[in-house]
């Protein structure tokens, strides 16, 4: 595997790393929303690699090795020396905003044999993640793992971008197959946060849209415990995300607030809440989240046979605000458990797309620290 790494700032051209030569590259390319609008990007990512495979997604922070950074655009060029990879794409509004049928078509493009993992990056703003998750899930093998994450667009909540070998654009979801005799690709997420607070039972919601708990308008609860934050909502929402429990036997998963409706008083959510479901606040510190993102670096290198040789992460938003100055500690502790060989590239979004540890079917996170580690 052959690995090249590059960094924009603002209006300057790319600093390379390692420069080196590399044929038919898949290039993962992820930046400031602004940065990627901007119609000469494109090109000239095209003119460094005229045969690469282009994928590029919007942030809401840049992950290069152990340093985090904002406005920037990062991007990993990876040669497989041993494996092969494929890229489909499709946008939602294709599928009349059905991310079900969406992810269940997009998943059968990639042909069956030899098929190990495929990673997904995806608009973050309009898409539904749980549904395009039981998409993808309802149509591959057993055997096949998934991981990726929400494209995100800093705390601002206003459009998020994606693609394939084409300008950045809304809507876009892009899935890179993997396949390889040799390929060993493990993943892995942890959160470290906290409930609190009373819990309450969900009693109206639609998909990811939440009406009501206990019998009362969610946003109005939400508002009451927010106290003077919730004048900031929905960017002061991630700092306190909800802890879903489907049922008694599920395991609980945090969802983050991605945008509110004062009018109707719902909110809108990154992935499903269902009916029934048993919610609490959640809040985390500094060394809580640090020290959940050490827990995924082992959960994702326990059972290796390979040390990794690339790190893909992807974190969420909420994470980076509790952390703030010392958002780069998580990132170090990842690469304390995974080691100091393996490239590190990544972003900071709206939600991650891993299975639970033990548990090879992938759900939508939020809030948590998702490596993917390869290696051939």
């Amino acid at each position: 595997m052959k690995i090249v790494q590059a960094i924009k700032r603002h209006n300057n051209p790319f600093e390379f790393n390692n420069k080196k030569y590399l044929t038919r590259p898949l290039v993962l390319v992820f930046g400031n929303r602004f940065i990627l609008e901007n119609g000469t990007i494109y090109e000239e990512i095209r003119d460094l690699f005229p045969d690469g495979h282009l994928v590029f997604g919007s942030t809401s922070g840049e992950i290069m090795d152990d340093t985090v950074m904002e406005e920037s655009v990062v991007l990993t060029a990876i040669e497989f020396e041993k494996s092969s990879f494929l890229v489909k794409s499709k946008n939602l509004k294709t599928y009349q905003n059905d991310e079900i049928a969406l992810g269940n078509s997009l998943i059968k493009e990639f042909p069956k044999e030899g098929l190990k993992h495929v990673f997904i990056i995806s608009d973050g703003s309009s898409v539904n993640g749980s549904a395009l998750i039981t998409g993808l899930e309802n149509g591959k093998e057993i055997g096949v793992s998934l991981s990726g994450g929400l494209c995100g667009d800093d705390d601002r909540f206003e459009r998020t971008l994606a693609s394939y070998n084409e300008p950045p654009k809304e809507g876009e979801i892009v899935g890179i197959g993997f396949y390889g005799e040799t390929l060993e690709v493990t993943s892995a997420n942890y959160g470290g946060w906290t409930p609190f607070g009373p819990q309450r039972i969900i009693t109206r919601s639609q998909g990811n849209l939440l009406f009501e708990l206990d019998g009362k308008p969610a946003l109005d609860l939400y508002v009451k415990y927010l106290g003077k934050k919730a004048k900031d909502l929905p960017k002061s929402a991630l700092l306190y995300p909800l802890s879903v429990k489907t049922s008694e036997n599920a395991e609980p998963i945090v969802r983050t607030i991605l945008n509110i409706d004062e009018k109707e008083n719902t909110m809108t959510l990154a992935g499903d809440v269902p009916q029934g479901s048993k919610v609490q606040l959640m809040m985390s510190s500094v060394d809580d989240i640090a020290n959940g993102a050490n827990e995924a670096g082992r959960l994702a290198m326990k059972d290796r046979l390979k040390s990794p040789e690339l790190a893909l992460l992807v974190s969420c938003i909420g994470r980076k605000l509790v952390m703030d100055q010392r958002t780069e500690e998580e990132i170090e502790e990842v690469k304390s458990v995974i080691g100091g060989d393996a490239y590190i590239g990544g972003f900071y979004s709206y939600g991650e797309l891993a299975p639970f540890s033990q548990n090879n079917s992938c759900k939508l996170h939020n809030q948590t620290m998702t490596l993917t580690l390869f290696s051939e």
